[in-house]
């Protein structure tokens, strides 16, 4: 292996286990939903990379708190409390409807409840999650792998975010997409989004797409992309942004997609991946930028590059 950090995911390899995980993933992002006030563009329901694997960060129950924590080193989920109380599930081999019937056991036992939506969005099943029999994969390496990647890719996000003064996300994963990500803003309002994503309400999407923004991340793939990929996209996407050049040569625009991709082992397989990310993120958001003539004197650090 050539870097540890950013090591081999193929796709085909791991795919049971990765639609399990989204599923699981969900029912834990759906309890954040449940629990957090609204906040712009549905910022309130992601997740966010750990030294371990993936958390809810602190969420309010009355006068007290709770978190949920994947845990890709141990292979537990672990519901804590501000009570010091504490529960723990097992990271392996079973259905999601056994999945979603011990983490809400988890949190009756702690005396935080919670009730939740329970079809998964943005993917076309629409079984709930408690009779889901179907999805029950789980291979601990391929998941220790994907967590690597995505604490790897954030560094680099965060990297790239602090060249930014203007409106930016926080660098964070959204579990109906399965998806790490990243946004900046012009400062602008868009068009209307016009929606369309599967098991997604309309108003979420354009809540989400208010104002115009340059977007990158990392997703593990799936139908459109059987492989691993960092993406870029623009929206509204401005005339002749997939035509606009970009680093590094392995780089393309996806017309499926409305994206430009870099495959994931483009990134893996270099000398300096964290560099060759960088390249990919800051000439894709320039091909934005400058075509939609974002002010960047007033939105970038001085020097960025």
């Amino acid at each position: 292996m050539k870097h540890p950090q950013w090591p081999a995911l193929p796709y085909e390899a791991w795919k049971d286990t990765y639609e399990t995980l989204h599923m699981w993933m969900q029912i834990v992002g759906k309890i954040r939903l449940a629990r957090m006030p609204w906040l712009n563009h549905t910022w309130q329901v992601t997740l966010y990379p750990t030294a371990r694997g993936l958390t809810t960060g602190t969420m309010p129950y009355g006068d007290e708190h709770f978190q949920l924590d994947f845990d890709f080193v141990a292979h537990e989920l672990s519901v804590q409390t501000s009570r010091d109380e504490r529960r723990s599930i097992a990271l392996a081999p079973m259905s999601v409807a056994d999945f979603y019937r011990a983490v809400m056991t988890a949190l009756t036992d702690v005396g935080m409840p919670v009730q939740i939506y329970r079809r998964p969005s943005e993917v076309e099943s629409r079984v709930p999650f408690d009779v889901d029999e179907g999805h029950r994969a789980y291979d601990a390496e391929y998941a220790h792998r994907c967590w690597r990647i995505l604490v790897s890719s954030a560094d680099v996000l965060l990297r790239f975010r602090s060249r930014f003064y203007g409106k930016a996300s926080p660098v964070h994963f959204f579990w109906g997409g399965f998806d790490l990500a990243v946004t900046r803003f012009s400062g602008r309002t868009a068009p209307p989004h016009p929606g369309g994503i599967p098991n997604l309400p309309d108003r979420v999407t354009r809540d989400a797409y208010s104002h115009e923004v340059s977007s990158c991340g990392f997703w593990p793939g799936g139908a459109p992309a059987p492989y691993p990929l960092f993406f870029s996209y623009a929206y509204p996407e401005p005339e002749g942004f997939g035509r606009a050049p970009l680093q590094p040569s392995e780089a393309r625009y996806d017309t499926s997609l409305h994206e430009f991709v870099l495959p994931y082992e483009a990134v893996s397989e270099a000398d300096a991946p964290e560099e060759k990310l960088l390249a990919f993120l800051q000439s894709t958001y320039e091909a934005a930028a400058n075509l939609a003539h974002w002010d960047r004197k007033s939105l970038e650090a001085a020097g960025a590059t």
